[in-house]
């Protein structure tokens, strides 16, 4: 199965489970929408639909391309827990009330960011309504004790009781979502899914507990301090997206940094132009072909794009800059030159060591036990591929330069990283 093809079929069942909701939802709190009770919580559910358009308004996009909302998704999940409404009216409204407005909440969210022409991912809007309505649904109508839901329950419970329901539903809700996107992602970039679970729980389990911990905080906060409680404890998180999102300006603009530098030697004409844009490109489908983690990714993508900056010491340019074809020695001086060079930058340490270890032939880990780093591996065959068939296009090039690299498996190329790189070149065709 190609990977567009999967991704299609995760993407697309996600995204009709989040319009199946949303319709079941519609449907279930219009029937309702005609007792008198409810319109006592409307001015509840007015500042909560308010708080989650302003949340999705204001999106971040995380390091790893990650798209997230976290004053909707906190505002939503208080919504889903909130058991007093304003001048001490009981907030008995039931979930499929809190999914619809949450979802049409969302909707109105992304008009804005249409309007500036930003991609909306309707699978990554699914994903967090899935989220809530599982907490809508633990809370507000599954029976957990004699036939009673939480929200039935709650009454006689201390505060702290409460408090402690609300950051179980919260974490069960968020670690659902959690999984969602870690699905999502194995399909988009055809990586391991355990693997894709544990870099989504590491990247995103701080700050899903920030969430959970304020969205508990404004449901409880509501009942002594009425609606002033959601945009008073829902504005530090607020504040905190602009630190967020002015470090992950930071870092793409590190990234784009590399990237720049790396076409030192494209325009000094030690290398085809778009060589290491390429390298780097296979080497990211390859590391998740071979189920790399997502730190370990950042340092061969940066490696990748770095690994030929030492041809810059060189006095005269190898012809098409092919490493490949250089001598042993001559290939060793380029990494060790390179490696010295990004070490300057006194941050890439970890880039450094991979880029000293990318000409070290295969049978030094086999026959002598030395350690190579699996990036440097990675590098090493990539290099040797763009090295002999470029950019090309053509299927006999192609096959020509991977058959020429199986010549050198077990002795100068690692096995298991030339499998990685026959399927991913197979899923680019």
């Amino acid at each position: 199965m190609t990977t567009r093809a999967r991704r299609s079929k995760v993407e697309v069942a996600i995204g009709v489970l989040g319009t199946v909701l949303t319709s079941v939802a519609l449907v279930a709190a219009g029937v309702r929408f005609g007792d008198k009770s409810m319109f006592a919580t409307l001015p509840t559910v007015g500042v909560f639909f308010v708080a989650i358009v302003i949340g999705e308004i204001f999106r971040l996009t995380l390091p790893g391309s990650r798209r997230t909302a976290p004053l909707a998704t906190a505002a939503a999940l208080a919504f889903a827990m909130t058991v007093d409404s304003a001048q001490g009216v009981s907030a008995d409204f039931r979930g499929p009330l809190v999914i619809a407005v949450t979802a049409v909440a969302m909707a109105v969210g992304t008009i804005p960011n249409l309007i500036r022409r930003k991609r909306v991912h309707v699978p990554d809007l699914a994903n967090r309504l899935i989220g809530i309505t599982v907490a809508a649904l633990l809370f507000r109508e599954v029976p957990v004790w004699e036939g009673r839901t939480i929200l039935e329950l709650h009454a006689p419970w201390p505060a702290y009781v409460l408090a402690l329901v609300m950051l179980l539903t919260s974490a069960i809700a968020l670690i659902v979502e959690l999984f969602l996107m870690a699905w999502l992602r194995a399909a988009r970039s055809h990586a391991p899914l355990l693997r894709t679970i544990e870099d989504e729980f590491r990247a995103a389990l701080a700050l899903s507990a920030a969430l959970g911990s304020t969205g508990a905080l404004v449901a409880l906060a509501e009942r002594p301090l009425g609606l002033v409680a959601i945009p008073l404890f829902l504005f530090p998180l607020f504040l905190t997206q602009f630190a967020v999102r002015r470090q992950s300006a930071i870092r793409r603009t590190y990234r784009q940094t590399i990237r720049t530098l790396s076409r030192l030697t494209e325009l000094g004409g030690y290398t085809e132009v778009g060589h290491a844009s390429r390298v780097a490109a296979l080497s990211m489908a390859m590391g998740h072909e071979l189920g790399m983690s997502e730190r370990d990714m950042v340092d061969l993508e940066y490696a990748a794009l770095l690994h030929d900056i030492g041809q810059v010491s060189l006095t005269e340019p190898i012809p098409g800059g092919a490493t490949v074809l250089a001598a042993p020695a001559d290939q060793r001086r380029i990494a060790h030159d390179g490696a010295e060079i990004v070490r300057q930058t006194g941050v890439l340490e970890n880039v450094a060591v991979i880029l000293e270890a990318q000409t070290t032939p295969f049978r030094q880990v086999r026959e002598f036990g030395e350690v190579l780093p699996l990036s440097s591996r990675v590098i090493k065959v990539c290099n040797a591929y763009d090295d002999l068939a470029g950019g090309s296009r053509n299927s006999a090039k192609r096959d020509a330069a991977v058959e020429r690299i199986h010549l050198g498996l077990g002795y100068e190329y690692d096995p298991r990283v030339v499998e990685a790189l026959v399927r991913a070149l197979a899923r680019s065709e």
